[in-house]
């Protein structure tokens, strides 16, 4: 399998506690690679890609992917393979929660790339999302306010999961 690079921003606690653990799964085949400074070179240095992509507010893109999508929207993803994960809390934000992974995933998809890492929706409960297609999340949701102590084999899992989805 090819190296895999790890997008997520390096000052965010929560999304950088499951990258740590992704990255220990996967062992050395990983590069960290830091949301807050990338740009098309970056982004695309790696055909195998995970993001980290938090929900904020009520349902927002934290600002560091906001501001990086025009430049992502004109890249061509079509050899790509992108599974992204993200935390959102199912109880205090019940109608929105894990947005941040359907807003991404629909923008990878819209640049061609294959979304991997498709996860089940068994074990949580929330109101709506923008992050769930065919009763599937769009990829790994998180939630450390309600579901800490699932993190580990979750992640876990999907590591797992995502060794046989890339090295397809």
């Amino acid at each position: 399998m090819s190296k895999i690079g790890l997008i997520y921003s390096f000052n965010t606690k929560k999304t950088a506690q499951i990258a740590d653990l992704i990255q220990k799964e996967f062992g050395e085949n990983v590069e960290l690679i830091n949301a807050e400074s990338i740009n098309k070179e970056i982004f695309t240095k790696h055909k195998l890609l995970i993001l980290g992509v938090p929900t904020w507010f009520d349902g927002e893109l934290p600002n560091y992917w906001d501001e990086f999508v025009p430049e992502l929207e004109d890249i061509d993803l079509k050899s790509f393979k992108v599974a992204i994960f993200g935390n959102g809390d199912q109880v205090n934000y019940s109608e929105n929660f894990c947005d941040g992974i359907g807003l991404m995933a629909q923008i990878i998809e819209n640049c061609g790339a294959e979304l991997v890492g498709k996860t089940s929706i068994e074990g949580y409960s929330y109101e709506r999302t923008k992050a769930v297609r065919d009763n599937q999340f769009l990829g790994l949701a998180l939630d450390f306010e309600n579901q800490v102590s699932k993190n580990k084999e979750r992640v876990k899992k999907w590591v797992e999961q995502l060794t046989k989805e890339f090295g397809k």
